[in-house]
């Protein structure tokens, strides 16, 4: 969306303050966990608002970090689509960064509670693209996906120049976007599965928990040519 040059692009900042605002929200809260003065939901919703003001805005963030200020009038500002990711991936990777990550770091409850929430108001479903059909056939996804939520489609906003990602890497140093940082863009990427049967059984426990509302979504996803048959 960067590459596009048409938005003003922000990323997770409602996530920004649910984890290091002035008053955090998230657990595993220490003494010592960072706190920024003036960090808040309701700041972060301000300065979108100020951007939106100058020029389209387009945010990447987790529902699961604005369930304290989502109302009407918060959904109204917005266009909302959705990408899904097979737990069994996003568990596990959470893991491997944080293993001592809460359950209400997932997500996955939030996303489904969203989505309803959304159908409800506005009487149609939002688009839902699925993070693998999105890296196995990346120019069709986002064509779609563009069609859906009323934008133009722009083929070379797919590429871009490897190197670092200050603009993604917040407060954990951006630990989850090596991958990003030495990519060059969106290409066709093989559909790869996670055996979660050998993940530790706090981590499979809570994919067992998450995974219908992962299976919801993914019945409302974006069907792509090469998943007709699915």
């Amino acid at each position: 969306m960067r590459q596009r040059e048409d938005m003003t692009c922000f990323h997770e900042p409602f996530g920004e303050a649910w984890y290091q605002g002035e008053a955090p929200l998230r657990p595993r809260l220490t003494k010592d966990s960072l706190k920024v003065t003036g960090l808040t939901l309701g700041s972060v919703l301000e300065n979108v608002k100020s951007a939106a003001r100058k020029e389209a805005v387009f945010i990447k963030d987790f529902p699961h970090y604005i369930t304290s200020i989502i109302d009407n009038n918060f959904l109204d500002l917005f266009n909302h689509s959705f990408l899904i990711r097979d737990p069994a991936k996003t568990i596990t990777s959470i893991y491997s960064k944080w293993p001592d990550f809460h359950q209400d770091e997932v997500g996955f409850k939030e996303q489904r509670k969203l989505f309803d929430t959304i159908c409800d108001q506005s009487g149609t479903a939002p688009p839902v693209l699925d993070s693998d059909d999105l890296l196995e056939n990346p120019y069709v996804a986002v064509e779609r996906w563009c069609d859906a939520v009323g934008i133009a489609f722009v083929p070379q906003a797919l590429s871009w120049a490897p190197g670092a990602r200050d603009e993604v890497s917040w407060w954990d140093g951006g630990s989850f976007h090596a991958n990003l940082r030495d990519s060059d863009g969106l290409k066709p990427q093989e559909r790869k599965y996670i055996d979660i049967s050998k993940a530790p059984d706090r981590v499979k426990r809570i994919y067992e928990q998450v995974l219908p509302h992962y299976e919801y979504l993914y019945s409302h996803r974006l069907i792509l040519p090469a998943n007709d048959d699915s």
